[in-house]
């Protein structure tokens, strides 16, 4: 197992890691942004926000000229640790407008602590010289953010590949080329059905550096364990907000349940303070108090897995547990496993 704890310094103070950003859609004019979890879940004072979306939404970006701070905006306590991206995923189908600088600018304009460098995400697709072209691209987006940044804010090298030795290419290319406190790996979301590969990827980008990990979109129920095992740092999900829009119920150590599917039950398999306070057929209507249940089910998951490794625990038993229920998810995890005991 390659899971590790470390401590992250950031301007807005220290962090245990690993650890999830929520991903926050303050920059997007929409119903589905986030409902406030800051007071009501004390071990997730993070959040990820869209350096982009915020800076195109006028109202919002004039206002944090004018001395309010997105901290404000999103009413959150002051301590709160923000990582900001660069909104790569918006250049997925489209032209990138933006520039590291312009980028780095934004970020510290809403007082992000952790800046993730402009990417061009990849996709299977796409023909291998346009991949190709986007991973050099990122690189070098990269590496001009590593010459323009001289702040106290940490900066995070976005990556992108879809084999192991691309990726491990790349993180030694910036490692020689560039300053950078950690790596932020993207492009996996697509391809996330292929377990094998996502973990392979995820492996090798483990081991080319010993510095702090970030993968982009994948900080879901089911990823998160395998995350965690592959020696993960940080992770980022919007997974609580879509399934509560397609009335999923995730279930902590299980995994999403319709609740279309559901009628006679008067109690949910839940302690958390939503589910506590919550009729079942309430529930099952309100998507805002669905989403803050999914997203306490993802923090449970993750101190779920910090207990097991605080106890002592066989943490290998406890995930052949974790997932024998699913033979896609067992298959992933066993694997993981061998690859992380370099069996394959």
């Amino acid at each position: 197992m390659l899971y590790r704890q470390r401590t992250l310094n950031t301007p807005h103070g220290c962090i245990k890691t690993p650890v999830l950003f929520p991903v926050r859609n303050i920059g997007k004019r929409s119903s589905d942004n986030t409902p406030a979890y800051a007071d009501a879940i004390p071990d997730l004072r993070t959040a990820m926000v869209n350096a982009r979306a915020i800076r195109q939404r006028d109202p919002q970006w004039n206002r944090l000229l004018n001395g309010a701070t997105l901290r404000e905006e999103m009413d959150i306590p002051e301590e709160t640790v923000i990582f900001a991206d660069s909104g790569g995923f918006d250049f997925q189908a489209g032209d990138v407008d933006t520039t590291p600088a312009r980028t780095l600018e934004t970020q510290r304009q809403i007082g992000a602590d952790i800046l993730g460098t402009v990417d061009r995400p990849i996709s299977r697709e796409n023909r291998d010289r346009e991949n190709q072209r986007r991973i050099s691209d990122s690189a070098e987006y990269a590496v001009e953010a590593s010459d323009e940044h001289d702040g106290e804010e940490l900066l995070f090298a976005s990556i992108h590949g879809l084999d192991p030795e691309t990726v491990q290419n790349n993180v030694r290319y910036l490692e020689r080329n560039g300053d950078f406190d950690g790596y932020a790996l993207g492009s996996l979301v697509p391809v996330r059905t292929d377990y094998k590969k996502v973990t392979s990827i995820i492996l090798a980008a483990r081991r080319a550096t010993d510095k702090h990990l970030h993968v982009y979109g994948l900080g879901g129920l089911v990823y998160q364990p395998l995350l965690l095992y592959l020696g993960v740092d940080s992770f980022d999900s919007s997974a609580f907000i879509r399934s509560a829009g397609n009335r999923n119920y995730l279930v902590p150590g299980f995994g999403g349940q319709e609740l279309k599917h559901v009628t006679e039950l008067s109690y949910l398999p839940c302690s958390c303070p939503v589910c506590r306070d919550t009729p079942f057929t309430e529930l099952r209507e309100d998507r805002n108090a669905l989403t803050k249940h999914n997203l306490w089910a993802l923090t449970m998951e993750l101190r779920r897995f910090r207990y097991m490794v605080a106890a002592n625990e066989d943490v290998e038993a406890y995930l052949d547990l974790r997932f024998q229920g699913n033979e896609v998810t067992k298959r992933a995890y066993r694997q993981a496993k061998q690859q992380v005991r370099r069996l394959t």
